[in-house]
């Protein structure tokens, strides 16, 4: 089951640890958009796709593409530039690729189907 690691005293660009607090950051901002049910999934060593997915359910499409906006502006004012994005109006699961980090908001129904936690 992927877990939530202790931050160490690493704080060096490119480490896990900046993978984690950006997740973790991540995760605030889809709270402040008052997105629900948020949850950071580790998954080091158990997927070669990224290190950490922050999920996130959002209540209207409108909120979640402010929600991938606001994370999109948090990561520029750290260094970080998504990869890819794959976000539309009328979209039911936005997300945001920053490589080690992806970010997935979903509607409701979408996160209860592909049930990725």
């Amino acid at each position: 089951m992927p877990r939530m690691t202790e931050p160490s005293s690493q704080s060096a660009v490119g480490t896990d640890m900046d993978a984690r607090r950006f997740a973790v950051e991540a995760a605030r901002v889809a709270a402040d958009t008052r997105c629900e049910n948020i949850v950071v999934l580790e998954l080091r060593g158990l997927s070669s796709v990224a290190d950490y997915f922050v999920l996130a359910t959002g209540t209207s499409d409108r909120q979640m593409s402010a929600t991938l906006d606001r994370i999109g502006d948090f990561a520029k004012t750290v260094g970080r530039k998504a990869f890819r994005t794959a976000d539309s109006p009328s979209a039911t699961w936005m997300l945001a690729d920053y490589v080690d980090v992806v970010v997935h908001v979903f509607d409701a129904r979408a996160r209860d189907y592909y049930d990725l936690d």
